[in-house]
């Protein structure tokens, strides 16, 4: 509203008001305040009220001037919904109707009568501040992980109000066929059923599907067209994961890089396992994305990094008197490291070139031995940490193929095989670590992963020395490493802190019994525990890296493991088989005990 003709405001007494109406417009009445300009400078104001010097007829023409503003302008006032009123009308708009483009998301500048200031229009609201666009959206990750944990994340309040998800596939969807399909997945967890049904409206209703078809540049194109339809003007953050298969990753990855990202803001790309099938590999999808990307974009995702255990193991190294002091070869005689997944478990998602060493040991199992051998950082930020994990995977020992036991499971049940017998891709792997530095010389690292296993297991155990020249030798018996304390860092089946003492057994007598100083999170913590993949997708959003494995992370992770893989390619090596629901390779058992260890839960 432009009245630059009024340029002060006076207010106006009941009695001054009464004065100069008209009897024509008896019923019509000025607001406590108008706005008074060069057109009334007859009128002059003393403590606030106004005051006429005559009743000449130019009084009369400026007061009938000042009557057809008001009810050209003030009137308008009354009439017209407050803006308020308006953005309710949006809102309900929005909501009620579940095909609602990005389009119709856009806030139209207000009437001038309407605006809050006078020089220029204002909006009722900026617009979208962060925008996700999950690629490869039909999937199954994409339908069963990554909508439910951005839903999650939304109804606990961790994405903002006005996000916008976009779905990107190659299939002829609406908006409402996708909400469709990922609303079947969408979930409230026990602790949080509070309005539950109205935030899964809402964010199904920020929730749109895109068609990028086979053109990834024109694709990603319209993409970036749509976001920017809801976007802030000001301020617009991007996040992109990038559920596709490996080898379409390059080109999707290239063509996000040139055509959807935006100058608004920052601009972070989540990329799913493999990251490589090999080092060759690896390297070359690395120099592709970081010719487009910079380091601090890319966050390599695995969801297994997510875990409580794993995102627990700095706050009790760090934070905790009693175990830094203990965390060396001087007190630690060995470090094993276990997961298993029993024959319940998905057991089809490997195939020739691609295994158990690509799919777990690589990634989870090295970042997990990193994690918990690093050196104090200077600071928990992300790069700091990732500093000191790189460090202790460059000062690992490369693997001597002798010390890797490799396995496959076999099954005489057809429905259930899931491997070729003629394949040499593993299920199961063994191995002995050591980390050649000053903290860690001479410890082993033990690792037991693989699938069809008997049963699904998650921890590490951190076997101590024995006590030197023990006073209650005779009353242990000869099994000396039955009574070796140990800290037990359990995921699954029920996650728990464990420490294993010796402790006397009450009454007359002495006889010693090895117990559990046990926390069970479930008795501890009445609430449930969020899924790997709401961490760390609140990570991304927070621009915490330290859970994600950096380019020199993933280079020094590949030196480790190219021995073994090297002698897999030459001598075609054989997986040693065993029986699903079983123990695993028998190797196994010989090869911890060339290193002086057995397997204690055995």
């Amino acid at each position: 509203m432009s009245v630059s003709s009024f340029q002060s405001l006076t207010p106006l007494s009941r009695s001054s008001r009464a004065e100069i109406a008209s009897p024509s417009s008896a019923a019509l009445t000025f607001p406590a305040t108008v706005r008074v300009g060069t057109e009334l400078g007859s009128l002059r104001s003393r403590g606030g009220l106004v005051v006429a010097h005559g009743r000449s007829s130019s009084f009369c023409r400026k007061l009938r001037r000042l009557k057809l503003w008001q009810m050209l302008n003030v009137g308008q006032w009354w009439r017209e919904p407050s803006p308020a009123k308006e953005l309710k009308k949006k809102k309900n708009i929005i909501t009620n109707n579940n095909q609602a483009s990005p389009a119709e998301l856009v806030e139209t500048p207000l009437r001038s009568s309407q605006a809050h200031s006078l020089d220029s229009p204002v909006k009722v609201r900026s617009g979208a501040s962060l925008c996700i666009a999950v690629v490869g959206a039909t999937g199954e990750l994409a339908r069963g992980k990554i909508f439910p944990a951005l839903f999650a994340l939304y109804y606990s309040g961790f994405l903002p109000e006005d996000v916008g998800i976009f779905g990107y596939s190659r299939k002829e969807l609406t908006d409402e066929d996708l909400r469709s399909i990922i609303a079947s997945n969408l979930t409230c967890r026990i602790d949080h059923q509070e309005n539950c049904g109205d935030k899964m409206d809402a964010f199904l209703a920020r929730t749109y599907h895109l068609n990028g078809g086979f053109d990834n540049r024109e694709g990603m194109s319209k993409l970036n067209a749509s976001m920017e339809q809801i976007e802030s003007e000001s301020e617009a953050n991007r996040i992109f994961y990038l559920s596709v298969p490996q080898e379409a990753l390059p080109d999707v990855a290239s063509a996000l890089a040139d055509y959807a990202q935006t100058r608004k803001g920052w601009n972070r790309v989540i990329i799913e396992k493999p990251f490589g099938f090999d080092p060759l590999s690896s390297h070359q999808l690395t120099r592709t994305l970081l010719s487009k990307f910079e380091e601090k974009q890319l966050y390599r995702i695995d969801h297994l990094l997510g875990r409580n255990l794993i995102e627990n193991l700095t706050v009790l190294r760090f934070s905790n008197l009693v175990f830094e002091p203990l965390w060396s070869r001087n007190h630690i005689r060995n470090v094993q490291i276990i997961m298993s997944e029993d024959s319940s478990m998905q057991t089809g998602r490997y195939f020739d070139g691609y295994g158990i060493i690509q799919d777990i040991v690589h990634s989870h199992v090295l970042q997990t031995i990193a994690l918990l051998a690093m050196e104090p950082p200077i600071s928990l930020d992300g790069e700091d940490i990732r500093n000191e994990k790189v460090k202790v995977l460059r000062s690992i020992r490369k693997l001597d193929p002798t010390d890797v036991i490799l396995g496959q499971y076999k099954t005489s049940d057809v429905g259930k095989v899931n491997v070729a017998l003629n394949s040499s891709t593993p299920t199961y792997f063994a191995a002995a670590l050591y980390i050649d530095n000053a903290r860690w010389d001479g410890v082993p690292f033990l690792i037991r992963t693989g699938m069809g296993l008997i049963e699904h297991r998650m921890e590490i155990r951190i076997q101590f020395h024995h006590v030197p020249g023990l006073l209650y030798r005779e009353r242990i018996g000869h099994n000396i490493d039955a009574a070796t304390n140990e800290l037990i860092l359990r995921d699954v089946p029920d996650e728990a802190i464990l420490v294993k003492i010796n402790n006397k057994i009450p009454g007359l007598g002495l006889q010693l019994d090895a117990s559990e100083l046990n926390l069970l999170y479930k008795d501890r913590y009445n609430l449930e525990v969020p899924d790997s993949y709401e961490h760390l997708l609140l990570d991304v959003v927070d621009g915490d890296n330290h859970l994600f494995m950096r380019s020199d992370e993933l280079a020094a992770a590949w030196g480790i493991l190219s021995p073994v893989l090297e002698e897999m390619d030459k001598n075609h090596t054989a997986p040693e088989l065993y029986e699903l629901g079983g123990r695993g390779p028998v190797g196994a058992y010989y090869l911890w005990a060339k290193h002086g260890v057995r397997w204690l839960d055995d």
